[in-house]
This record gives structure tokens, C-alpha cells and sequence, in this order.
């Protein structure tokens, strides 16, 4: 079995212009400078392993919490964003790779999304 970070990393990296860089000790992944996912395991000992993603607000924020709180979380300084727990043997990773793929169009300039994006 791969580990989290290198399925999170995959599927963050072959999507155009992602960089990753190390933010605020996390592995984080970048489009044209903006935050698009970062990977946290055991962030300020909270237990977890998670890859927090953009959403597209609040409401999404709120109704993804809501609607299935094993998988989801508050991610502590990202407001209106989500942490997904990849922790766990039953994760489903065609979907963290949608909400990864999803996070990078919200911060996506114009000209990477209208050359093709994923």
C-alpha cells in the first residue's frame, strides 16, 4: 500500500503548473502561487492524517461537515476549506483525487484552466 503523502502528491502533481513547497512545515501544494492542498499527519497533535483542500465557500464547507464528519474536519487556518481524513485502510482515493482536482481549478488562474486543466 502507498502511503498518504505519495498518493496526495500524485495527484496534486500532474495537474498543470502545481508546485509543491513546504508551508508552515506541511507539504503544500501550489497553482501559480495559490494554495491548492496541503498534507498534514499529526498537525499540532491532533492524531490525524488529513489533506486539507479548498471548497467553493462556506455553504459547500458546511454541507460537506455536515454531511459525512468521519471524512471531513475544519482544517485549523484555512477558512472555508476542508481537511479529508486519508488515515485508514478504506480511503477512497479516486475521490481525494476529485477533491484535489476541484481544489486546483478554484485557485487556477484563467489561462490553465482555459488551456485544458485536468
Amino acid at each position: 500500500m502507498t502511503d498518504p503523502l505519495t498518493r496526495i502528491r500524485q495527484a496534486a502533481l500532474e495537474l498543470p503548473g502545481t508546485e509543491e513547497r513546504v508551508s508552515h512545515g506541511q507539504p503544500t501544494f501550489f497553482v501559480a502561487g495559490k494554495q491548492f492542498a496541503q498534507f498534514r499527519d499529526n498537525h499540532h497533535g491532533d492524531g490525524r492524517t488529513v489533506v486539507c483542500v479548498r471548497t467553493s465557500g462556506i455553504d459547500e464547507q458546511t454541507m460537506l461537515l455536515e454531511a459525512d464528519p468521519e471524512t471531513y474536519s475544519r482544517p485549523a487556518y484555512l477558512p472555508s476549506w476542508v481537511a479529508i481524513n486519508v488515515g485508514g485502510n478504506d480511503v477512497d482515493w479516486d475521490h481525494i483525487g476529485d477533491r484535489i482536482a476541484s481544489s486546483w481549478e478554484l485557485a487556477a488562474p484563467r489561462r490553465l484552466l482555459e488551456a485544458g486543466g485536468r
